[in-house]
């Protein structure tokens, strides 16, 4: 067994973890952070995308003891203060939940796109996007929901 501490969605934990232990499995078996999910385990699928250290990231691939230290984000931290991150909002408000299976990961990618990029093209976003894959294919709606969320961003920030 291995200690390592990590800051999930802002909250600190230690834990002894086996060294084997993937991220998604840390996050989902021993914080009860179910929102992040595992589609594949094989990372094509990316529905395990959260953030470590700001930067997206394929749980599935990581170990739980590569993050020791980490800051670490997950779809559960997306939301402030009760009010949907504008990329939540933006699935719901152009139906690109689909099933929801692929959601939290998808939303995790577009988070980090929009950071890098936050004025995206249509391929851009399609381009940002191309390692998370969609069962219910429902692509068109998922790049309008993270155009949405692009939009909605850019308007907070000129207002503030």
């Amino acid at each position: 067994m291995t200690t390592i501490t990590v800051t999930v969605n802002g909250v600190r934990h230690t834990s002894e973890v086996e060294p084997r232990l993937l991220l998604v499995h840390y996050l989902r078996e021993h914080l009860n952070l179910t929102g992040t999910h595992i589609g594949c385990d094989t990372s094509q699928c990316g529905a395990c995308v959260v953030h470590v250290n700001g930067v997206s990231v394929k749980s599935c691939t990581m170990l739980a003891v590569q993050c020791d230290g980490a800051e670490i984000t997950t779809i559960e931290g997306l939301a402030q203060d009760g009010k949907l991150h504008p990329l939540q909002e933006g699935f719901w408000e152009k139906h690109g939940l689909q099933c929801g299976f692929c959601t939290p990961g998808m939303i995790m990618a577009a988070a980090d796109l929009l950071k890098r990029n936050p004025n995206p093209t249509e391929e851009e976003i399609r381009h940002g996007l191309e390692g998370n894959l969609c069962r219910c294919t429902g692509y068109e709606n998922i790049v309008r929901a993270v155009r949405y969320a692009a939009e909605k961003m850019a308007a907070m920030q000129a207002a503030d």
